[in-house]
Formats: structure tokens, sequence, C-alpha cells
């Protein structure tokens, strides 16, 4: 996820949304070209940086409401939405309880189910190790030694930012529940919906549930983010 890298470029990009142009100015701070480079291309092969893409403009916009804490989650949120073996890992916590340990074999067990003989074990490991850190950055896992699954408090904003994802990439209704983005807040869909009603409250959202219906639009908050209706 490379959280610590991408604050830095949002922070010193976003009123002036010019975020390629910071990397090249090196505003991660590191050490060599190479390293500059490195970083840069990870950074927008993961995010793409790019307002014409409404998910990232949809990020941008929630990135100058938060504070520091949902920072980190919409980012997460965010990236899991854009990578594949990230997305693939949310079965791991979903069958580990909070307090229980997470074992890095766990993700390297999800890499090979889902890419049979494609990575050797050194790779898979460094590649499980990764993951098990977006989700450490998150606050869903903790620990330096044990890796502890915990559960983060999830802000009415991060939810919504979660929600708004799903419905830009095509899910409508109850099927917003079961996308990638809200999957990985790891919430029951009782808490979801809890968290719907206070972003309607808020004017974030329109939600509605009856009879079994679940009806959700977010026709205010395009039109404030820029976003023609969908």
């Amino acid at each position: 996820m490379m959280f610590a890298e991408l604050e830095k470029v949002m922070d010193y990009s976003c009123d002036g949304d010019n975020f390629l142009e910071s990397l090249g100015q090196n505003v991660t701070g590191k050490k060599s070209s190479s390293g500059v480079e490195k970083t840069g291309n990870y950074l927008k092969r993961l995010y793409g940086f790019d307002m014409n893409y409404h998910p990232f403009k949809a990020f941008r916009y929630f990135w100058k409401l938060a504070d520091s804490k949902d920072k980190t989650l919409l980012a997460f949120v965010y990236a899991i939405n854009h990578d594949d073996l990230l997305a693939e890992s949310i079965q791991v916590l979903h069958v580990i309880k909070p307090g229980e340990k997470v074992g890095i074999e766990l993700f390297e067990e999800v890499i090979e189910k889902y890419h049979p003989n494609q990575y050797s074990a050194n790779t898979r490991k460094s590649m499980a190790q990764n993951i098990a850190s977006s989700w450490k950055q998150a606050g869903f896992i903790e620990g330096k030694v044990k890796n502890i699954r915990r559960q983060p408090e999830i802000s009415f904003r991060v939810a919504c930012f979660a929600f708004l994802m799903a419905y830009l990439k095509g899910d409508r209704g109850d099927f917003i529940w079961n996308s990638i983005g809200v999957k990985a807040l790891c919430l029951y869909e009782s808490k979801l919906r809890e968290l719907a009603i206070e972003c309607a409250k808020r004017d974030l959202m329109q939600y509605q549930y009856a009879g079994s219906v679940t009806a959700i639009a977010f026709n205010n908050l395009l039109n404030k983010i820029g976003i023609d209706a969908i």
C-alpha cells in the first residue's frame, strides 16, 4: 500500500492536482534516483493519480475531508479495489477472529491457490509479507513479531467511500455489501447498514431499505465531487 509515500504525494498535490509532478520532484524523499523511479512507478500503478478517472477523483475528495486515521483506511480501500493479490487475501482476515494470530503462511496459501506454480517460494513469501503489511498499515493486523488480528474502527466517511467505490464500479443495492472494498472493512451487514444510515443523515448518500429491497444512490455527493450522475 505504501501509505507513508502516498500521504506525502497527496498532501503535497491535493490543492494543485499536480500528483505526477510531485513524484518527479521526489516529495517521497527517496535517497537515490532508482528509489525515486521505483516508488513513483509503483504508486502510479496502484493509485493512478488521474483526475479523469472517477474513483481517483472520489479518493481525492474524501482525502481532503479525512483525518489521519481515516486516510490510512481510505488508501487501503482504494488499493484493494485495484490490486488483485490484495483483494484475494480478504478471505484470510474473514476467517480469523480479532485477537487471533495471522500467520504469513496463510497469505502464501491464498497466493498459491489463485496463482498455482507461478511464483517461487521466496517470491511468494515476499508477496505475502507485503500483503500482510498493507493489512497492518490499515489497522487490521498488529504486532512486529506476532501478527494479531484487530478490527479498526470504521468511520462513516470510510464506509461511504467504500460504498461509493462499489457504486462507481457498477454495483447497486445489496450487491454493494459484497463488493471488494466493502468486504475489506470486515463488518457485519447490520453494521454496514448502520453506517449507511449515518451517511444518509449527513447527506453523503441516499439510502433506503424496505421489504428486503435496498436502494443506494449518491446524486448529491457525485455533484459535489464533480462526477456526472451515473
